[in-house]
């Protein structure tokens, strides 16, 4: 084995001052999801295990480390909305991580406006350029390789209902950069985000 390289399993621990599992998948979009309760509290909270996985339908997934309050409102609801997290709502979207009781409303502890959904009974991030209206296809506990549970959630769910501001929308194109996405990546406060100057074009072949 060089000495060139940094080789671990993890199930011996990394042996580094900071995890790099995380900071390998990067950037990672940031899951900022909202949800209510089955009694009507709203929830909202970011997750950096969120992505795409589905084209037809559209399907979208976080995983929470844990069975926190978004993976029990929704599977008690079986309904979410992904908002976009971008620079400019970078702060309030780190306030609304903050550890608090379920009883406690993130949107208004991030000086944040619920906006009414329009298929779904769960409220958007008013503020925010693009939102997913989703319904949840499946939520599973996931599992390491010898088949034992761990303590993490595997949300997914159909997008039914999508709002994304106009000005986003270049020649019917979506401008991802002037969407101003921010992601989660490096260390334990590193995020990125995207500009004009970073894009280039390659089409598959064929």
């Amino acid at each position: 084995m060089s000495d060139d390289v940094h080789f671990y399993e993890p199930r011996n621990g990394h042996g580094l001052p900071h995890n790099p599992f995380n900071a390998v998948i990067a950037p990672r979009p940031i899951g900022w999801i909202s949800s209510r309760s089955r009694e009507g509290t709203l929830n909202l909270a970011p997750y950096s295990f969120f992505n795409a996985f589905n084209y037809t339908p559209p399907i979208v997934g976080f995983s929470s480390v844990g069975y926190k309050d978004s993976v029990a409102n929704i599977e008690a609801t079986g309904e979410f909305a992904w908002n976009l997290a971008t620079k400019t709502l970078a702060e309030p979207m780190n306030a609304s991580c903050e550890a608090v009781g379920a009883d406690v409303d993130e949107f208004e502890l991030a000086g944040l406006t619920p906006e009414p959904s329009r298929v779904i009974e769960v409220p958007r991030v008013a503020e925010t350029p693009v939102s997913f209206e989703c319904r949840l296809s499946q939520l599973l506990r996931l599992t390491g390789a010898d088949g034992s549970e761990t303590d993490t959630w595997l949300v997914l769910g159909e997008v039914v209902g999508v709002h994304i501001a106009r000005r986003l929308l270049v020649d019917g194109v979506y401008d991802t950069a002037a969407g101003e996405p921010i992601m989660r990546a490096g260390g334990p406060a590193d995020y990125f985000e995207i500009s004009p100057d970073q894009l280039f074009r390659m089409h598959r072949p064929g």
